[in-house]
């Protein structure tokens, strides 16, 4: 029996595993649909071809993949420093204690509040007149991440989301139109909210403040943006500090809707 025992694990070994695969599907939902997530699999595959090497002796080849793999943590540190910056975020108080998945099981009125669904032809009725009218705004999605470090920064609103509302929060001479738009559900929960810009020298130096505020806030929480561009009626789509590219509006529905899931 002693030599099978290892067969049979225990509690602990359980509960390893899991922790395991739950800190993987978080460190995958944070490079998911971002370059990163190619860097992870050339890594992986440098790995894999490591351990092959060292299998079939070929020991050169061995030693300098070993020496690469061996100095690997300060490189990932490197590349990787934005979204171990998120995940660290992820973890403080602003965002896991504030999670929104935390508060659903200890307080049920919230639940219930935030269990409405995201009317999404609604929310581009709207978009589409304020592109008409050649109106730029700024909508931010809230998911898991709590928003409520920047919701502070603007006026707090509870809303449901319209397409009068919309155009009239953006109106040139309201006095919400400045800033960003925080949506939660079906609700507006935000308006004039002052975003984090975006340090990334890569971003397109035709782009303007509005992006770089969409790319600053993604790059540090799990929340989308929409940008309505004023110069060229354009709709970008921001997620994890980068833009997505889509065909038509349809197209741009199934993915926010997929991100909301």
């Amino acid at each position: 029996m002693d030599k099978i025992d290892f067969l049979v694990p225990e509690l602990v070994d359980v509960i390893d595993v899991i922790l395991v695969a739950i800190l993987l599907y978080y460190l995958y939902k944070l490079v998911k649909g971002t370059a990163a997530i190619n860097i992870v699999v050339g890594i992986v595959i440098i790995y894999l071809i490591w351990k092959l090497t060292d299998i079939l002796e070929m020991n050169i080849l061995s030693n300098l993949l070993g020496q690469f793999i061996s100095v690997g943590v300060f490189a990932l540190i490197v590349v990787f420093q934005q979204e171990i910056r998120k995940f660290l975020l992820m973890l403080g108080s602003n965002n896991l204690t504030n999670n929104k998945l935390y508060f659903k099981y200890i307080n049920i009125f919230k639940a219930a509040r935030e269990s409405n669904e995201m009317d999404i032809d609604e929310f581009f009725k709207g978009c589409e007149k304020l592109v008409k009218s050649k109106t730029g705004a700024l909508f931010i999605i809230e998911r898991n991440n709590s928003l409520d470090f920047i919701r502070n920064t603007g006026d707090n609103l509870y809303l449901e989301i319209s397409s009068p509302i919309i155009e009239s929060i953006f109106y040139k001479n309201s006095p919400l139109h400045d800033g960003a738009v925080i949506l939660d559900g079906n609700f507006i929960t935000a308006a004039r909210v002052v975003l984090p810009v975006s340090e990334n020298k890569n971003i397109d130096s035709r782009l303007g403040l509005r992006h770089r505020a969409a790319f600053g806030i993604t790059e540090k929480t799990d929340a989308i943006a929409i940008v309505i561009s004023e110069e060229n009626s354009q709709i970008t789509f921001v997620k994890n500090g980068e833009i997505f590219e889509y065909k038509n509006i349809d197209q741009l529905k199934t993915m926010i809707e997929a991100e909301l899931v």
